[in-house]
């Protein structure tokens, strides 16, 4: 039996979706909604329509703080951490659940399906590069979503005051010691348009550089980019590739910019993707 626990700021427009992909799932023994600093209705319509999940409204709106108040409502390991504007594959619970009981994966997650059906040419250009990258296919990075068991959380008592939770989690583990799950999905719907991409992404990157100053991480990796992209530079991936490295570029400038003032930083989300469904 599992744990779900779904951080949620402002996802009204999303948090149906997401909860109604874990309606259903085996092994399935508690959820909780971590509502925090919400302003609209994500925490009644969890109550209204969610009966069995646990609400927590939690006025601070900081993530980080809903995953540690969460925490304390944990049942049953494995615990999934699964962000409001995703969805989960069926029977993804059962089957990660069962990939972590051997004791040896600490850490898994399901593995990413990015929809870039309404993002603009450049953003499905990033896309199509950055899930090439070695880094991203290795194993739980760009799943906005991971599987800790019991033994795997003993790594960290509680989760720090940082930007990048997803990334601090990985770098507590070597490479042995986490994994994708195959045939388990997470959907993600992509920006729409340049200017959003650039601000998740440059939170992102912020989030890498808090973590290397404050030295949270226990495991460090390598990332070979400048090969892989100086050889995909000389293919026909030539023109997504460029596109890919003006973007990088661009986001890598903005975030050292932005870390100058990272203590009066004000999360930046990406509004295109969490809109209504129409038709």
């Amino acid at each position: 039996m599992a744990t779900v626990i779904v951080p949620a700021h402002n996802e009204a427009s999303v948090i149906r979706r997401c909860l109604d992909s874990l309606n259903g799932q085996a092994e399935l023994d508690t959820l909780i909604v971590a509502c925090n600093g919400c302003t609209d209705s994500t925490a009644d319509i969890v109550r209204t329509h969610y009966p069995q999940a646990i609400c927590l409204d939690i006025a601070i709106p900081s993530k980080v703080n809903a995953l540690n108040e969460a925490e304390k409502h944990i049942t049953s390991w494995p615990v999934f951490y699964i962000d409001a504007d995703t969805r989960l594959s069926a029977n993804a619970i059962q089957d990660i659940s069962s990939a972590l009981a051997d004791g040896k994966t600490l850490l898994a997650a399901p593995e990413p399906v990015i929809d870039t059906s309404h993002s603009s040419w450049a953003v499905r250009q990033f896309y199509r590069v950055w899930l090439q990258l070695p880094y991203i296919r290795d194993g739980v990075v760009a799943t906005c979503s991971y599987v800790i068991s019991e033994a795997g959380h003993q790594r960290f008592s509680r989760f720090p005051d940082i930007i990048n939770d997803d990334g601090f989690v990985r770098c507590q583990f070597d490479r042995s010691e986490r994994r994708n799950v195959p045939g388990t999905y997470v959907y993600i719907a992509a920006p729409h348009n340049l200017a959003s991409l650039i601000k998740i992404k440059t939170r992102a990157r912020l989030g890498n550089m808090q973590l290397a100053a404050t030295g949270l991480c226990t495991r460090k990796e390598q990332k070979p980019y400048s090969r892989i992209l100086r050889d995909k530079l000389l293919s026909r991936e030539f023109i997504p590739v460029l596109t890919y490295l003006c973007i990088a570029t661009l986001v890598r400038i903005r975030a050292a910019w932005q870390y100058r003032s990272l203590k009066t930083y004000r999360w930046e989300k990406d509004q295109t993707s969490r809109q209504e469904p129409t038709g």
